[in-house]
């Protein structure tokens, strides 16, 4: 230990400690600009107007990062009660339940899912509104797998490939979450997921915090090889 207390091994345990002190600081300030670039982007992506369904994609367009998340109005009018289809698997405020889901026929003649809102399964579906209406949705992507529509009209996810075959519509590459109580009624309206941000924003923060706790890391390997090396020649000094 006296080795170890000798006077020019303390300027380098000093040394080290406000080394890591300053590259654990560096690091967490990277770090926290980065995940304030996050916060930005999906502040900005909250931030979009809303526009004309057709604005932003056409009935035969694939889906776009455009179109994610996207509020958007869209003027025509629900299919017959009897078209719309329960999601299963669903879960809201701690509740277990469905999405009810109803073709939106628009002025192209294209249907457009429209999700209008969250209850528990019903051997009847509430119908929809009647006559020509102008909604307001947010558009999301379809879902990538699941199972079949069964004989209640119950699916366990909205995978636009399986219910264009089960559905006499052409139906957008999108579905939409309406945002209307209205149109929800009498079920709760879906809750819309908040937009989020793509990591690799502000990734060159991220990589200068790794950076900066490596710099620690390799001061604290050199503080120990060159006081272990001190250490050994004063013992072989003494021997």
């Amino acid at each position: 230990m006296r080795l170890w207390l000798r006077p020019g091994l303390l300027v380098l345990h000093v040394l080290v400690v406000v080394a890591v002190v300053f590259c654990l600081f560096m690091g967490l300030w990277q770090l926290g600009v980065y995940d304030a670039r996050q916060q930005d982007e999906r502040a900005d992506r909250q931030q979009v107007p809303t526009v004309a369904l057709q604005k932003v994609m056409g009935p035969n367009d694939a889906f776009s990062s455009r179109a994610n998340h996207r509020p958007v109005t869209v003027t025509g009018e629900f299919a017959p009660a009897a078209d719309q289809l329960w999601v299963s698997g669903r879960s809201q405020g701690g509740t277990d339940g469905a999405w009810l889901v109803a073709p939106f026929v628009t002025e192209s003649g294209n249907a457009l899912l429209v999700v209008r809102g969250f209850g528990q399964v019903r051997s009847k579906a509430p119908a929809p509104p009647t006559g020509s209406m102008t909604l307001s949705a947010v558009l999301e992507p379809g879902e990538s797998a699941g199972g079949t529509l069964d004989d209640n009209r119950v699916i366990d996810s909205l995978r636009i490939p399986e219910l264009i075959n089960e559905l006499p519509y052409d139906l957008y590459s999108a579905y939409a979450i309406n945002t209307s109580p209205e149109v929800a009624a009498p079920l709760a309206l879906v809750e819309v997921p908040e937009p989020g941000g793509s990591w690799t924003t502000g990734l060159r923060n991220l990589a200068y915090t790794f950076q900066w706790w490596v710099f620690g890391a390799f001061a604290v390997f050199m503080w120990w090889r060159m006081c272990t090396e001190s250490v050994a020649a004063s013992r072989a000094k003494v021997a």
